[in-house]
């Protein structure tokens, strides 16, 4: 049994914010991580068009800013190298391909105890940790629905993340099933590469610029959250109108309240509105069921498609190894206890970006957990 003070789960974007505030105060740690490299869904599972949905100073980690030459909405492969110059700067040394089986907690020894399996050697490894912060991130595992006649679909099956770009996709027949700011936006690059897009949208949502954005979380520091969200909507129906013309409705709530009450970010537009009011791309109902390659909708039509993307989230996969915790998190892997100590559990354990607000989320929790296991010590 390997002793440690601190285990990090995930070297993700919040398990490495958390290693290099545990760094900084000198705090020994250890990251370990299933993938073979740090971000892995950014590295490995995006697509390539993408950027970071926010202003570049609301998504930077601890004690490190983006560099005055990359532009406000930083693109992947920039994000990328300020990842790895952030891993270098503050020393941080992941354990790659170590996949968590089972966590627990000694209440005899007052130690977490961690079964890891090696993927590369396929040995087990123990340890035992004072301390454990889980940081596996909102998007562990891919989801795909489970869809009556899903597997009867004679053209291709993928989930987004397999998606890079459209350039293979000319002319294909293509829906797009999820309505989310990845859906939206490989729906946007489809259209662009000519395939004949559609895509599922079935719950409400908000649609906001950029700017409507970044207005938003500037005033959300001086004025009440209600005032923001009530002025955002008004913006949003001035510029974008009667969203339900085209098949979408818009979310009753704020696009903030809606935020914290379901999970579900704002679509940041980047296009996509303009393709769907024009027609290029087609907006259709949830799916009923699908034969050969025949889907057939609730509205009670037919479309032929060649191929599905499943834009359609993740599921966590922390319920699946971490044991004997009825206080932290819930089943999904949001923490139960409410904000502003969302971050902390009971015996030592903590979460970091699991909040459901992003990098800007992940940049105060990584700060709160080390100053208290520091306070601790």
């Amino acid at each position: 049994m390997e002793e440690q003070l601190v285990i990090v789960v995930g070297a993700g974007p919040s398990g490495l914010a958390t290693a290099a505030c545990l760094n900084r105060l000198s705090i020994p740690n250890i990251v370990l991580e299933r993938e073979d490299c740090i971000a892995s869904l950014w590295k490995k599972k995006s697509y390539d068009r993408l950027h970071l949905h926010l202003p570049k100073q609301f998504c930077e980690l601890p004690h490190m800013s983006f560099p005055p030459s990359f532009p406000t909405y930083v693109s992947r492969q920039q994000f990328l190298e300020y990842l790895d110059e952030y891993v270098s700067y503050f020393k941080i040394t992941p354990m790659y391909q170590r996949l968590v089986e089972f966590a627990t907690y000694d209440q005899k020894a007052e130690k977490w105890i961690v079964r890891v399996r090696n993927t590369n050697s396929d040995e087990t490894e123990n340890y035992s940790g004072n301390f454990l912060v889980v940081a596996t991130g909102e998007n562990s595992d891919p989801f795909i629905p489970d869809i009556d006649g899903l597997k009867t679909f004679t053209g291709q099956v993928i989930h987004s993340t397999r998606y890079k770009n459209g350039k293979e996709y000319s002319n294909k027949r293509i829906l797009v099933v999820g309505s989310g700011n990845s859906g939206m936006e490989i729906a946007l690059d489809l259209s662009n590469h000519g395939a004949k897009t559609s895509m599922v949208v079935r719950s409400p949502l908000h649609i906001l610029s950029r700017e409507m954005m970044h207005l938003g979380l500037v005033l959300i520091k001086y004025i009440r959250f209600s005032m923001v969200d009530k002025l955002l909507v008004i913006l949003s129906k001035l510029i974008y109108g009667d969203l339900t013309k085209y098949g979408i409705s818009r979310a009753p709530d704020g696009p903030f309240s809606y935020k914290l009450k379901h999970g579900k970010y704002p679509v940041v537009d980047l296009g996509t509105y303009k393709k769907i009011k024009s027609g290029e791309i087609q907006v259709l109902p949830g799916i009923r069921r699908i034969e050969g390659d025949e889907v057939e909708f609730e509205n009670g039509k037919f479309h032929p498609f060649d191929i599905i993307v499943f834009a359609t989230g993740f599921k966590t996969s922390t319920d699946k190894w971490l044991k004997e915790d009825d206080y932290l998190l819930y089943e999904e892997g949001c923490p139960r206890p409410s904000f502003p100590k969302h971050w902390k559990g009971k015996n030592g354990i903590y979460c970091a970006g699991l909040a459901r607000k992003g990098l800007y989320g992940a940049f105060f929790d990584a700060q709160d957990i080390a100053n208290d296991i520091k306070a601790l010590l």
